[in-house]
């Protein structure tokens, strides 16, 4: 008795994290679960697929491009990367358990931006400076944002 008033009052996204089926029909639920395991593997096939495409680009792909909006891209790397920041701040300090989600994707932002400024940079001043600030700002917040997302996954609150 208790335990299914426990189920009831957790939200469908629980089952989702914790892979604990909702529901009394024990059929449908455990369908549900087989489906979670089963796109598990497609997302394992679909990033084993990549591998042999990267050969293909690594091949095909110019050593220089221009890109027609080059600004835009830029400032839409870093607006995505203040918005995940600034979410990941308020919802952890509210305590809420998104924070960890939020904090991961502000990592991954900061990673992308740290990679592609060093690697898109001039030789010279500019490379210097990409590099300062991927080893100054961006990788260590990126190293902050996992830490915070690790220790939200490891102990929930609401």
């Amino acid at each position: 008795m208790k335990e299914n008033r426990e189920r009831e009052e957790s939200g469908p996204m629980d089952a989702l994290i914790t892979r604990q089926p909702q529901g009394v029909e024990g059929g449908s639920a455990l369908r549900r679960a087989h489906r979670w395991y089963r796109m598990e593997y497609v997302l394992v096939a679909c990033g084993l697929s990549l591998l042999p495409w990267l050969v293909v680009l690594a091949d095909s792909l110019p050593a220089a491009a221009v890109a027609s909006n080059w600004r835009t891209v830029w400032i839409g790397l870093d607006a995505a990367e203040a918005v995940a920041l600034i979410a990941t701040g308020l919802l952890a300090v509210r305590g809420h358990r998104l924070h960890s989600l939020t904090a991961t994707a502000a990592a991954t932002l900061l990673v992308v931006d740290a990679w592609f400024d060093t690697m898109t940079a001039a030789p010279g001043a500019d490379q210097l400076s990409a590099v300062a600030m991927a080893v100054g700002a961006e990788l260590p917040l990126a190293v902050v944002c996992v830490v915070l997302a690790a220790r939200g996954h490891a102990s929930p609150t609401v």
